[in-house]
């Protein structure tokens, strides 16, 4: 059984490999291969999903963890926290019209708001990995 205390390792890693597909995913699409673009992304929201349970249960088991350290890069820490949390919010939004669009087989118009979609959720999972990391390994 996973302890509370692994929760955040474990939501790094769901946020890396999230990162791992969404680029993918990317690539996949770039490339022509559909197919392959389709899986991959609900992969993608399946981790993104598992992370969120996982976080949820986290932060209702500890509550609110504080950044100790002082200075330039609690400064820095704070930004990025910000930024991420403001997005984050907007993720499952963006993804569920994303999806949406897709699975209705309007891709003209899933392909113009997966252009900022993608974006955006890449930046809340790539700095998800870098909040952990200033949070509990600086």
């Amino acid at each position: 059984m996973i302890a509370i205390s692994d929760f955040p390792a474990l939501n790094a890693s769901l946020n890396a490999t999230a990162a791992v597909l969404l680029f993918t995913g990317y690539r996949l699409i770039r490339q022509g291969k559909r197919e392959a673009h389709r899986k991959v992304m609900l992969a993608a929201c399946a981790v993104s999903v598992a992370f969120l349970c996982c976080y949820l249960i986290y932060h209702f088991q500890v509550g609110s963890v504080m950044f100790q350290k002082e200075g330039l890069i609690r400064t820095v820490y704070l930004t990025i926290l910000a930024t991420h949390t403001i997005l984050a919010a907007t993720v499952p939004v963006l993804v569920i019209i994303t999806l949406r669009r897709a699975f209705g087989g309007d891709f003209r118009r899933h392909a113009a708001i997966a252009r900022w979609t993608f974006p955006v959720w890449m930046y809340v999972s790539v700095t998800g990995v870098v909040v952990y990391w200033m949070l509990y390994r600086m």
